[in-house]
């Protein structure tokens, strides 16, 4: 595996798991661009705002337990990362959103159906039960079942360790090194059989009328094995890397705080701005919410 970081722990990092755990449900809003061709021709681009519920599936390369996922996992504290996960479906409008291209009517199809991405993102919880508002903003990578293979499967494999954290010698007590691809399967374990089904559902977004063509793509399924050809083939895990922190604490409504942290790698030593402090390869500061 490319070389990971010398970094420890981002500095925001205790504290948001503290308070994600905290949630009855770990959801969040993730807004992306929608890149559109403009109506009136000449090659232009237009920008359009989109935002979506997710499900935070836990920070890359540490996947939360589930008793019921019988798949394969990677050997256990191998790895670590300041990445928060969700996964999607790879027929989703999303997807051309997350690779940041202008999505022509069936041009780009193989392209979304494989790794890449790397587009901005801002992933926003709002975690009621602390009175606090999180907000990642970064750049989203897809992970496919070519990622171990593909020019741009090594490509993200390479954005993503090097800013992955190695807390061992990567071997199980069976030898077996960690793995991509495992991690992409885990995921697709830790889903229950009727979430797993529903990507044997008909592609997202197209009208009901419209003929599905496929006897296998049907509503409410339940998909118990961890093989299923179709559903896989759609399954995607998305990796938020952050570059940009905010977290806004409003639990004392007389006295709201807000934090900033920006991403500096291990180049700055010194803060470059007023009142800031670096840690971690990251630079802190509080600013009025």
């Amino acid at each position: 595996m490319a070389t990971t970081s010398t970094l420890g722990p981002a500095p925001w990092r205790q504290l948001f798991l503290e308070h994600v755990q905290a949630m009855a449900s770990p959801e969040f809003v993730l807004s992306t661009l929608r890149k559109t061709t403009a109506p009136s021709g000449g090659g232009g681009v237009v920008y359009a705002p989109r935002a979506r519920t997710c499900v935070f599936r836990g920070m890359f390369a540490e996947l939360p337990a589930n008793p019921k996922n019988d798949a394969e996992l990677n050997p256990e504290g191998v790895y670590e990362s300041d990445f928060a996960t969700f996964t999607t479906d790879c027929r989703m409008d999303k997807m051309a959103e997350l690779f940041g291209i202008v999505e022509q009517e069936g041009e780009d199809e193989g392209t979304l159906r494989g790794s890449g991405g790397g587009a901005p993102v801002e992933a926003v919880f709002w975690v009621r039960e602390t009175g606090t508002q999180w907000r990642l903003r970064g750049r989203a990578y897809v992970l496919a079942p070519d990622v171990e293979g593909s020019a741009e499967g090594k490509k993200v494999i390479a954005a993503l360790t090097a800013r992955m954290r190695r807390k061992d010698s990567g071997a199980g007590s069976g030898g077996e090194e960690w793995s991509f691809g495992r991690e992409i399967t885990a995921h697709f374990g830790n889903l229950s059989p009727l979430m797993r089904g529903s990507f044997r559902s008909p592609p997202p977004g197209t009208p009901i009328a419209v003929p599905v063509g496929d006897d296998r793509l049907r509503l409410g399924q339940k998909v118990t094995s961890l093989d299923d050809e179709v559903a896989r083939a759609n399954f995607r895990v998305v990796v938020v890397v952050p570059d940009e922190v905010d977290r806004t604490d409003l639990s004392d409504p007389e006295r709201g705080r807000r934090w900033l942290y920006t991403f500096v790698g291990d180049s700055k030593a010194e803060p470059t701005t007023p009142g800031g402090l670096v840690e971690n390869g990251w630079e802190k500061v509080e600013t009025w919410p």
